[in-house]
């Protein structure tokens, strides 16, 4: 037996996950309460170094300790990101002041193609979330403007959207799409439908995640991309991976957010094919791969940091067996080198791609289990998840992506869903259970919680 399969059987089947022996084996109530102002402590960290460093601009670069924006001008990524985390925290003058600097300087009248899918998961979910949690109607309009500029995307033959959309004139461009971009759009242009009372917002968007479905093979798999002027598919890799991921998630989220029972008829089969071809048993392990969609051939056995959103959706929606399983599989491969990688061939013991862009998934998993099981052990799992990201991420001015896990070589990148995601989801596993209520909101796929119809305040 290899050693990297020694070291992974190991992992699986430890007690408690693999825990540092000199630790409690439980986090209890005074652990959790530490560890939750631990987590807004180092969030702190991270956006104090944003405000020294690249106040104004769309993200902070911590090694170098300069700013950097995605476009020719700033659309205060990181800021309208890390808003709702704030008042989750409880940081009531932090986010009192990044209100005032979005409302005050945010502006969407710019002549520049943007990226319809980020913008929307990013900006529109945020201001959306940061209007509800806040009430101030200056984030409303916000989100209303910047919705009306982003709706020439869905002008295509087939209704699927543009990749890119200029703000100013509406013209979209970028054929090459995927499931995810067309299909992870719902939750919050139907929030803003559902705030402005204009359907059209809602309509748009459940169009496009209806035609990503209806695209589907006979087996009910989708493929990798597609042409979203002609709507053939050019790549029919399937798989739960980059660039099919949340198009799952967002099936499930909408009928919860909307109770929309076509996006559960759309869900029920839709899991139902992913678990039965993806999903592939491994030494005793449960991992996801990849098949061709049309035949279900298996073409790949990689998993990695954004495949870790699953054992967390099925949580949410009540495969508990399943989630657990594949959650130690996470967590095995986060314990192989103390960081997970970006995918890595759970046949062969062998890295793929060896970067970690402080991805949240494996983290919101941990959450989700907790607080749908109760179960403590993933309490446990969770501080060792964020006493290994403290260890090897954290810099002088925030914190820092990994180049390489095997080396732990630090990157110059501090993408905006740190402060949105990751620091949102390790503070709600410690935090107590009514800092969120999973009945009340539901969390697009960039953490920012949107209130469910008729949800009191």
């Amino acid at each position: 037996m290899s050693k990297a399969r020694a070291l992974l059987l190991s992992l699986l089947l430890m007690p408690m996950l693999g825990v540092a022996a000199e630790k409690p084996a439980v986090v209890d109530d005074a652990e959790s309460a530490r560890l939750a102002n631990q987590v807004k402590a180092e969030f702190l960290h991270a956006w104090g170094g944003y405000k020294q460093y690249a106040w104004g601009h769309d993200a902070l670069k911590p090694l170098s300790k300069a700013p950097q924006d995605w476009y020719a001008q700033s659309l205060l990524m990181t800021p309208v990101d890390a808003l709702d985390t704030m008042v989750v925290m409880g940081l009531d003058d932090e986010a009192k002041d990044t209100r005032e600097l979005i409302a005050t300087k945010l502006s969407f009248d710019k002549d520049m193609d943007v990226k319809h899918f980020e913008v929307v998961i990013r900006l529109l979910g945020g201001l959306l979330s940061g209007y509800q949690l806040t009430g101030d109607e200056r984030l409303l309009k916000l989100a209303e403007d910047l919705g009306k500029r982003l709706l020439p995307a869905f002008d295509t033959p087939t209704r699927l959207p543009y990749v890119n959309v200029n703000l100013r004139t509406g013209k979209g461009q970028g054929v090459d799409s995927n499931p995810a971009e067309a299909g992870t759009l719902l939750l919050e242009y139907g929030t803003l439908s559902k705030l402005t009372g204009n359907p059209v917002y809602y309509d748009k968007a459940k169009r496009a995640l209806v035609e990503t479905y209806k695209r589907r093979s006979k087996l009910d798999l989708v493929g990798e991309r597609f042409d979203v002027v002609t709507g053939k598919w050019t790549n029919t890799s399937s798989h739960i991976g980059a660039r099919i991921d949340s198009y799952y998630e967002y099936l499930w989220k909408c009928w919860k957010l909307f109770d929309d029972k076509d996006c559960l008829a759309m869900w029920t089969p839709s899991v139902a094919a992913a678990n039965r071809w993806l999903a592939e048993d491994v030494d005793g392990a449960l991992w996801f791969g990849q098949v061709e969609m049309r035949t279900g051939k298996r073409t790949g056995h990689e998993y990695g940091a954004l495949d870790a959103f699953y054992p967390g959706l099925l949580a949410y929606s009540g495969d508990i067996d399943h989630a657990r399983r594949l959650q130690a599989s996470s967590f095995a491969m986060w314990n192989l080198h103390g960081i997970e990688p970006e995918a890595y061939d759970y046949r062969k013991h062998a890295i793929t791609a060896p970067g970690y862009p402080l991805r949240p998934e494996i983290v919101e998993s941990t959450w989700y289990l907790y607080r749908l099981t109760g179960d403590p052990q993933y309490r446990v799992m969770g501080r060792k998840l964020f006493e290994d990201f403290v260890r090897h991420c954290r810099t002088e001015a925030g914190y820092a992506a990994i180049d390489d896990v095997t080396t732990m070589k630090q990157a110059d990148d501090m993408e905006s869903f740190v402060l949105a995601e990751t620091f949102k989801y390790f503070y709600l596993l410690f935090a107590p259970p009514e800092t969120l209520d999973l009945d009340k909101v539901v969390l697009n796929t960039e953490a920012h919680p949107l209130r469910r119809a008729g949800a009191a305040k």
